[in-house]
Parts: C-alpha cells; structure tokens; sequence
C-alpha cells in the first residue's frame, strides 16, 4: 500500500542518540498526562491573588465561553497529531498498528478499545496521532478518541487534548460528531473505563464490559458498524509495554483474549 509505518528497529539496532530521542518522547508524555492538568490549574488560582490577575480572569472568562467546545466539535489540529514526538513514543514501547480489514469511509464506526491501562498509551498513538499512520491505512476516517468527561474541565489541559481530536465520552459529544454530515466517523471508546485499569496485572487479561453496553446503543442509533480494537503487549514484564492496536470489522464480536 507505500505506507511508511514498518516496524521500529529491534532495541540492538537503535543508536544512542534514537535510544535518548525515545525517552525522550516517552518522559514527554508520562509528565505531561501527571502533571499538565494540576499545575496550570494551581497556576490558574495563583496568580489571580497576584498583579498577574487579568491573565487568570480574561482564561477564566474565555474557559466559561469555550465551555461547550469539547462535546461540539472540539479544535483539532493535525499539526499537533503529526508532531515527530509521536513517533518518537511509538518506537519506545514499540506500538503498532496493524491493518485486518478494510474500514470503508462510506459508514460511521463506533470502536471498542481495549484494555484500559492506567496510560492508554497504544490508543493515544494509534488514534489520536499519525505516528503509525492511521489516515493513510484507513483514508477517509476521521478517529476520534473518547476520554473522562472531567478531563475538559482542567484548564489548559483541556486545550491540549482537544487539539488531538480528544473529546469527552457522553452521549451529547458522540452524538455530535455520529451526526455528522460528512461519513467516516470513527469514534474510539474504551469500554472498561478507568476501572478496567484496576486489572492491569501481569499475567492477566481481564475485559470489563458487563453493564457497559452504551456504545453498543450509540452505534445502533446511528447505523454505524461496530468492531473492537484491542491492545496487545510483546512482553508480560511490562502492563503498558508493546501496545498493538488491531481492528475487526464489520460486526462486533469478542475474541478471545491472549498475550502476543
């Protein structure tokens, strides 16, 4: 198909200078998702009790207008989903996606992503970035990851999310994009929530998806087919380590869970 999304060299094969830009990207990511949301929230508040004030109300008001932004759209930016950082956190775990199906662009897709994980690092690669081109295995679909709701809450961080076409997981924000004049929808939603991530132990495979039938309805009401995406680790030494994305298509249906 001429899509660049070989495999990343084997760890033996990866010079010094690849080895630090992966950490890199790896260190990047894990502080960000840790500590972007508090500080700018604790920057927010700080500063309106100094001579600084106007920046921390002219956000507060914009934050009040901006309100109803994640579950009506969002702001997108493909710059920020092509950022060389991505594949630089893609060849550290390593995460891959792979291609088993065709996914027409003439229907929407409601996907189930599973397992959890505590990071949801495969899902942010494989969806949220172009690091394992996914626009050019899947063209014309548009993914769109579905996050805690409470996320879009935190200030600033709010922002960066949405710019990787992150948007809350309610029935208004999904509705919103399945409703959608333009075809090739694809919303991602992690099933198991973050409970799912209580089970992220070594040796085990546990799918949290009793009483998680939402997405099941959500595709049923706008006639999207429905598949599960699913995460896989090259090496039970690590929970998030070896993230592989792979989809099923075009009915849902539950495989049986293995390690790879």
């Amino acid at each position: 198909m001429g899509v660049s999304t070989a495999p990343p060299p084997p760890t033996t094969s990866k010079t010094p200078q690849k080895q630090h830009l992966e950490a890199v990207g790896a260190y990047q990511y894990v502080l960000t998702f840790l500590f972007m949301g508090p500080f700018f929230s604790l920057l927010v508040l700080i500063l309106l009790f100094t001579s600084l004030w106007p920046f921390s109300v002219l956000y507060l008001v914009w934050l009040y207008v901006d309100w109803d932004t994640p579950s009506q759209g969002g702001r997108r930016s493909e710059w920020m989903r092509n950022q060389a950082i991505w594949r630089q956190l893609r060849d550290y775990y390593p995460v891959k996606l792979v291609k088993t199906a065709e996914l027409p662009p003439d229907r929407n897709y409601v996907l189930g992503a599973h397992p959890h994980g505590v990071m949801c690092t495969g899902f942010l690669c494989n969806f949220s970035t172009e690091s394992n081109g996914f626009s050019q295995l899947f063209p014309g679909l548009r993914p769109w990851l579905a996050v805690l709701a409470g996320l879009f809450y935190v200030p600033v961080y709010r922002d960066y999310i949405m710019s990787f076409g992150l948007r809350p997981v309610s029935r208004q924000s999904l509705d919103f994009i399945l409703s959608q004049p333009q075809l090739g929808q694809a919303v991602v939603i992690m099933v198991g929530g973050a409970h799912e991530a209580l089970y992220s132990v070594q040796g085990e495979h546990c799918l949290t998806l009793r009483k998680r039938k939402g997405f099941v309805r959500l595709a049923l009401r706008h006639g999207g087919s429905q598949s599960l995406s699913r995460t896989l680790h090259d090496g039970p030494e690590e929970a998030l380590r070896g993230a592989q994305g792979e989809l099923w298509s075009p009915c849902f249906h539950l495989p049986h869970p293995h390690l790879a």
